[in-house]
């Protein structure tokens, strides 16, 4: 029993982590980067230093992350190995939730929440994004392991503080998993030491984080195109993290993660529904006042619903495998004489006495405890934790599978050694492995094969917001060398930093220090009066604009994007030929010089400078 049950759990790890790794790794690379993609891939190829300066005045958020692709890259910089870490993570994520749910809920219970949470399309999207979100989700999901271990009594809470710090450091908003943990622990009752030693491991994550919490508040504007989430973010989010978003199967799914909730096994519900619960509300009220919310901040959060589902599962086959040998049972005995059965024993409360109260009350308490009434597996840790005390120790009227020790009480119909008994006995263990397979496994592994689609779907370069390879594309078949080309606004430039090559016989107008050198993003820009001398001299002009950036309306409040504006404005017209819109919105249009006399008065004279009605997003976030 022992080595099959270690191979239950290293099944439950390997096989959620090798489907994660397979579904990850298919299609990674898909021909181009999107925006915050080409910010990791153009920062993480800067020197420690360039990239060092760059956080003291954006993206100090992802700093930690930057860093470890800076190594990455070092060795091979293409989009597989950009893409790569977070395939990874999420592979590792997978093989952590398999990993809760095998010590919580058995071994068939936690392969199945891992394969679920492979399963699930927007583990999949953020698998194959070169951003920290995959890795944030491993991190936040070890300490939640590493925290259960801990309360059991294996002193790792050192490592704990040092798996939640990093994850904190990769992503901030990864913070958020300490309230759930805290949730966790207040439905576990543990005790006051426990809930002191949790504390100080919490203090010294938020002494190392308080540095970057610090810096990142002053940097708040790059969130300032995130918008107040309703109830609608709650749906939305609700779908996202179940596999199929749709239908029948998604119903399916969210009765089977309430019954996980409701009359599943306590101990995993106790960590699993803080942990999607918690995370994602506290951030939805925070952002009602201050806009911070995005799905992807809280991907961590998605990991709970799996397990609530796959606990769902567990109690749905231990029901029905409790029904069949209550079935069973019955039939057995009847087959005796009547004068060969035993009197039924009388049942007796033995933890009435005071000596057996006194060690109860002595017992440390452990997550596997709270599971009275709970059902679970042969082989599973939580039962062979609920078979290592004494029949005292076991709560009456807890169901167990067929099999285990504490499934045979006295008084039993059968008597061990006749005929009936050993068919009983040697029955039980195969109707749990049956049931287990017919309602645990296998409509697991066919909802994966279902959630495949939506896999497939997701992971085209359609799907995500822009494309700047192909904007890229249409420059180098397009631009003539030497011709200038302006970008409206500066973020524009994004495209020519991830794919250089289609720009690299252009010449960038506008640019008067590179974003490396200038410790920005996209470098820094030339006034009015130089870049007038510039073009002085240039008859057709190629621009690279946003969406919003051309529409009629007022300027741009910043200096610099006014003046390129208004001068553009003034100065040029569209040509009739010439114009590559690209997927997402931006665009690359040819300009020509007008004649003198249809030049019109500069458009900068009218009212106070505002905004556009479509700000861009400022940055990455």
């Amino acid at each position: 029993m022992h080595s099959e049950s270690r191979w239950a759990r290293a099944t439950a790890v390997g096989l959620p982590a090798a489907v994660m790794s397979a579904i990850g790794a298919c299609g990674l690379d898909r021909g181009g980067m999107w925006r915050d993609e080409g910010v990791t891939f153009q920062v993480a190829r800067r020197t420690v230093p360039q990239i060092w300066r760059l956080l003291h005045g954006v993206d100090a958020v992802h700093g930690l992350y930057y860093l470890l692709m800076h190594a990455v890259l070092a060795v091979r910089a293409d989009e597989i190995a950009l893409r790569l870490p977070s395939v990874c993570g999420a592979a590792a994520a997978a093989g952590l939730v398999g990993a809760l749910g095998a010590r919580l809920a058995g071994a068939w219970a936690g392969c199945a929440a891992g394969l679920l949470y492979a399963a699930t399309p927007m583990v999949g999207y953020y698998a194959q994004e070169g951003r920290s979100y995959a890795l944030v989700s491993a991190g936040v999901l070890a300490a939640t392991l590493l925290l259960v271990r801990a309360v059991d009594g294996d002193g790792l809470w050192w490592a704990y503080a040092a798996v939640l710090a990093v994850s904190c450091l990769l992503h901030e908003l990864a913070a958020l998993a300490v309230c759930a943990h805290a949730v966790s622990l207040a439905c576990a009752r543990v005790r006051r030491g426990v809930w002191g030693r949790w504390a100080c491991a919490v203090g010294a994550v938020g002494i190392v984080t308080l540095p970057l919490a610090l810096v990142s508040r002053a940097q708040s504007d790059q969130v300032a195109w995130l918008r107040t989430p309703g109830w609608g973010s709650a749906g939305r989010l609700l779908r996202a993290f179940v596999p199929v978003p749709t239908g029948m199967v998604f119903w399916a799914c969210v009765a089977l993660a309430l019954l996980g909730a409701c009359a599943g096994p306590r101990a995993l519900t106790g960590v699993a529904l803080p942990l999607v619960l918690t995370p994602p509300a506290l951030l939805i009220a925070v952002s009602r006042l201050r806009p911070m919310y995005d799905d992807r901040y809280v991907l961590y959060a998605l990991a709970g619903l799996p397990l609530l589902t796959a606990g769902g599962l567990a109690t749905l086959a231990g029901a029905v495998t409790h029904a069949l040998r209550r079935r069973a049972r019955p039939a057995a005995g009847r087959a005796l004489p009547r004068r060969a059965r035993p009197a039924p024993a009388p049942r007796t409360r033995p933890d009435r006495t005071p000596d057996d109260r006194a060690r109860r009350r002595a017992r440390p308490r452990t997550w596997a405890e709270p599971l009275t009434g709970a059902f679970t597996f042969p082989g599973s840790w939580a039962d062979r934790r609920a078979r290592a005390g004494t029949r005292a120790d076991r709560p009456a009227g807890s169901l167990t599978l067929p099999g285990t020790r504490a499934d045979r009480p006295a008084g039993s119909l059968t008597l061990p050694g006749t005929w009936a008994g050993r068919r009983a006995d040697a029955r039980a263990p195969a109707l749990a492995g049956v049931v287990a397979l017919g309602l645990v496994v296998v409509p697991v592994l066919l909802l994966v094969g279902y959630a495949l689609v939506p896999h497939r779907a997701g992971r085209a370069a359609a799907q995500r917001p822009d494309d700047l390879a192909a904007l890229s594309w249409a420059a180098a078949r397009q631009l003539r060398p030497g011709e200038p080309v302006l970008f409206l606004p500066a973020i524009g430039r994004r495209s020519a930093l991830a794919y250089p090559a289609g720009f690299a016989a252009a010449r960038d107008v506008a640019l008067r220090e590179s974003g490396a050198r200038s410790g920005t993003l996209y470098g820094r820009e030339v006034g009015a009066v130089e870049l007038r001398r510039r073009l002085a001299g240039a008859h057709r002009l190629w621009v690279v604009a946003e969406p919003y950036a051309l529409r009629p309306g007022p300027l741009p409040a910043d200096p610099v994007e006014r003046a390129k504006l208004a001068l553009l404005r003034r100065e040029f017209s569209p040509a009739g030929r010439g114009q590559a819109p690209v997927r997402g919105g931006a665009s690359l249009r040819l300009y020509v010089r007008r004649e003198p006399a249809a030049r019109g008065p500069a458009a900068t004279a009218a009212g106070p400078p505002v905004r556009p009605a479509g700000p861009p997003r400022p940055g990455p976030s």
